[in-house]
């Protein structure tokens, strides 16, 4: 585990919230984490409201799923799927069943950096490695 706030503070962001999805991304791509958090804004300009939506995606309070989806595509990201309905938990947030490689992992409530097997956050989001993993993007 490597304390890794993905340059936040170096942009000027004090305190703490809930920008896991723009550190992560910030800290796999190598972009600065104001150019990540620029990007998710301007991609979160397209999404629509609804009845139970009441709010769009903002890079500093949360992101919804299907937004982190759109930029990690345009960036040139592969999602690889490991939950799935029915199925339950094959895949845990730990280095012995991750590949290599640089990953965004999606977790439930949280996305996380890890680098050839080793988390990148503020935290440490793995439960002791039992945390279910819903996919990763590479």
């Amino acid at each position: 585990m490597v304390i890794n706030d993905g340059g936040r503070s170096l942009s000027g962001y004090k305190g703490t919230t809930g920008d896991c999805a723009t550190r992560s991304i910030a800290i796999i791509t190598g972009k600065s984490y104001q150019e990540v958090y620029d990007a998710i804004n301007q991609f979160a300009m397209s999404e629509k409201r609804g009845k139970r939506k009441k709010s769009i995606s903002n890079a500093r309070t949360g992101v919804y799923r299907q937004t982190v989806h759109k930029y990690l595509l345009s960036l040139g990201m592969k999602w690889t799927p490991t939950m799935f309905v029915g199925a339950g938990c094959h895949v845990h947030l730990n280095s012995e069943e991750l590949p290599h490689g640089r990953l965004v992992v999606r977790v439930s409530k949280h996305y996380t950096a890890v680098i050839d097997g080793i988390i990148h956050d503020t935290f440490d989001p793995s439960r002791n490695g039992t945390r279910c993993v819903y996919g990763y993007w590479k």
